[in-house]
This record gives structure tokens, sequence and C-alpha cells, in this order.
């Protein structure tokens, strides 16, 4: 078994979009709770962490697999683990299997209540799967699984619903919706000739463009939202890190042209990709010092 093969077949390097939002859910609820961070608190970290890597390794796993024959006919993602042979289907499925029962496992030693709601976050992230199929929300549906990280890190530790991580959790669905549009976009063409339904081929490139910028001002006001709701806790590390983020997203937008989709990966990995990890240390700093 080749474990390479397993990080590329989900993608692991993504992690980073979602992973410094949970984090900063987690640091949130520390301080907000003032709660200690002795060894307890290392372990309660270590458990965020894994459950976050557990569970999209298990959605992405999932995806990848019940999408091995529509991947197998676009030249875009024949190459993929599973269409191109280098990882067999019944492994890919023991793999969502495993990842899916550690997940659940795993959300046991945090609390009962994330015990307890970890199989309608499973339900959520491996659902997504199915929604291209029969509906043009499946990006929302995407970005819904992606928005669970703020949220879901804050119940490990305070086990309770507050407002500014919903609004984390809000900031994360439509960015990611947003930026899950524009990759769409590669693949509208292929999507029509499948019947296969995307924000893209409901709407067009230009407009799917428009709704994309759209979600993203939404992203913005959530991100501003926050900062004043929680403005004792926030300084200026905070709103140095929400510029930027801010900027990440205008970026993105000034370089993907509805006839010119060449820097789809350059907006879609490494802006969003950066743009996560800046805000998240800056949001964590603003909390501390």
């Amino acid at each position: 078994m080749n474990i390479k093969n397993y990080f590329s077949l989900v993608k692991f390097s993504h992690t980073i979009f979602a992973m410094p939002f949970a984090l900063i859910g987690f640091f949130l609820a520390i301080k907000t709770t003032n709660y200690n961070f002795s060894d307890d608190g290392i372990k309660l970290l270590i458990l965020v962490i894994l459950d976050m890597i557990l569970a999209r390794n298990a959605a992405m796993g999932f995806n990848r697999y019940l999408d091995r024959k529509i991947d197998a006919k676009n030249p875009r993602t024949a190459v993929r683990e599973i269409p191109s042979g280098k990882i067999k289907s019944t492994y890919a499925l023991g793999f969502v299997i495993l990842n899916s029962l550690l997940f659940i496992v795993s959300t046991y030693f945090i609390n009962e209540l994330v015990f307890y709601l970890s199989p309608v976050a499973l339900f959520v992230v491996l659902g997504y799967s199915y929604t291209k199929r029969f509906t043009w929300l499946c990006h929302f549906v995407l970005g819904l699984g992606l928005s669970l990280a703020p949220i879901g890190a804050y119940l490990a530790v305070t086990g309770m619903f507050e407002l500014i991580p919903i609004i984390f959790s809000l900031t994360v669905l439509f960015w990611t919706t947003g930026f899950d549009i524009i990759y769409s976009l590669q693949d509208d063409e292929f999507d029509k000739s499948q019947n296969l339904k995307s924000v893209p081929v409901l709407l067009g490139r230009k407009n799917a463009l428009l709704l994309s910028t759209l979600l993203h001002i939404i992203t913005f006001l959530f991100i501003i939202w926050a900062g004043l709701l929680a403005a004792e806790k926030f300084g200026v590390w905070y709103w140095a890190g929400a510029v930027f983020f801010g900027g990440s997203l205008l970026y993105q937008h000034l370089i993907i042209k509805h006839d010119n989709l060449s820097r789809v990966n350059l907006a879609f990995f490494t802006t969003n990709g950066i743009a996560s990890f800046v805000f998240a240390l800056f949001t964590i700093l603003a909390l501390f010092f």
C-alpha cells in the first residue's frame, strides 16, 4: 500500500482551508471560558485536529469513491487515484469506513454533545457527494460541511453553542461555497454532458462568477460582524487579518475571468489556503496578545 496515494486521494494538503477556522473556534473557546490549557487542553486540541483530519478523509475518500466512474470520463480527473488504478475502489471504500468509525470513536473522548452530533456531521460531509447529481446547491452543501469546523471545535471545549463561533461557521459556509463555484467552472461543459448540476451549469460562467463575488462579499461582512461583536476580545491583530483575508478574496476575483480560467488553481488552492492560515494566525494572536 502506497501511503502517498491515499494522501493524494483525499488531497490532504487542502486541510488548510477549514483547519485554521477550527483552531479559531478552539482558541476562542479557550479564551472565552478561561479554560486551563494544561495537559488536558493539549490532549483536547490533538483530538480536535484528529477529528478534522478523520472527517475530511472520510468525506474526500467517499467523494472519490462515489465519483470514480464520472472521474474516469473526465480528462481532467481521469488521472485520479481510483480511475487510474492506483487505488482499488474497494480499498477506498474501506478507507472511508475506517476513518468514519475512528471519527465517531474519537469524539467520544471529547464530550457527550460532540459525540452525539458526530453522526450528523458525517451525514453532512458524506452526503455532499450525492448532491451534484440532483441540485446546483451542491456548493452550499460542501460549504456547510466545512463550516462545521469552527463551531465543532468550540463545542469541543465548551459543550454549548454561542453566536460568535456560529458567525465564523457562516463565514466558512459562504467563503467555501464561493470558491467552490470558481473551481467548478473548469468542468461546466463536462457536467452538462453528464447531466450533473452546478452553479456554472445553471447560470453560465459569467453569472456564476457574479454569484461567487456576492458570496464573498457576504463572507467579509460576517468577518466584520464577528470583529464588532467581540471587540473586547479582538484588537488590531484581528482587523489586520480581516483586511488580509478581504484582500485575498478580492485578488482571486481579479485574476479569474469567465473566458480565462488559467489561474483557477492559483485562486482556489494558493490564495484561499494562505488567506485562511493568515487570518487564523492573526485572530489567535488577537485573542492572547
